[in-house]
């Protein structure tokens, strides 16, 4: 069972190879479940930052039970940090396949792995740092987001069509992202929109559980967080444009985002 993992997803415009590799610990306790177990209860958890990567948390092997851990076989290719042994993880109820991995040897210029397990957060049933739970992916310390109220003019279309125009945007700032302009739902046209049943997680933002598209046309053009973390409270009842998809204007001029890793 393989497949797509956000912390493999590659982020663009950045440098390859072994030196790129480097791990930090951090004072988070961390506590991942799955198959209905507690698998991992760490407070010596460390983040791997690898270019071109999201960032992953490992764990010694000694803070995780091992005895619910089943090595597997898998298709995923040794990278740069060499051969990974996979791991399930079984349990009374149910199995969950590709759950964690590891590294008995790593090439030379990349941290020691040998005493350390990863996990992958998408196979997790929850995974908390200290009392909240994170969602997505790691949380990299490094990472910013940023909230603000403008007075901008943003206007939205497809084509000829206006599909949300404000005055009143709430401009969002992360790194290494394009900025994302929240409407409130009052200034968007949902009557040339239709409702989706996708949904996304953001370690940053929370849960995208309300995502639209135009109908006969492009899918999941806009979304928004009816409930964000706190540190994001103020795009609540507000939607996003991804500016990749449809035309966002912004006092007049059209955002390119031609280099976001959405494109």
């Amino acid at each position: 069972m393989s497949g797509f993992l956000l912390e493999e997803m590659q982020i663009p415009h950045m440098r390859y190879g072994p030196e790129d590799i480097r791990l930090e610990p951090t004072p988070k306790r961390v506590r991942a479940f799955a198959a209905g177990e507690l698998v991992v209860d760490s407070n010596r958890a460390q983040i791997m930052f690898e270019a071109g990567y999201l960032p992953v948390v490992y764990v010694p092997k000694d803070d995780v039970r091992m005895e619910l851990l089943k090595p597997q076989a898998s298709d995923r290719p040794a990278g740069r940090k060499g051969p990974a042994t996979v791991w399930a993880v079984v349990s009374e109820s149910r199995t969950v396949e590709e759950a964690l991995f590891s590294y008995e040897e790593s090439p030379d210029g990349c941290p020691d792995l040998s005493e350390l397990i990863g996990m992958y957060w998408a196979r997790m049933d929850t995974i908390f740092e200290e009392e909240e739970e994170v969602f997505g992916h790691a949380r990299d310390p490094y990472h910013r987001v940023e909230v603000l109220r403008s007075s901008k003019h943003v206007r939205v279309l497809v084509g000829d069509v206006t599909l949300a125009e404000t005055n009143r945007p709430m401009m969002l700032l992360e790194t290494n992202l394009p900025v994302r302009y929240y409407i409130p739902k009052l200034d968007v046209r949902f009557d040339r929109l239709t409702p989706s049943d996708h949904t996304s997680m953001c370690p940053y933002k929370g849960k995208a559980t309300q995502y639209w598209s135009v109908p006969d046309g492009k899918k999941n053009v806009c979304w928004s967080y009816p409930f964000p973390r706190l540190e994001c409270s103020l795009i609540a009842n507000h939607v996003a444009f991804y500016s990749e998809l449809v035309d966002v204007y912004v006092d007049g001029v059209r955002q390119d985002s031609r280099d976001s890793p959405f494109a």
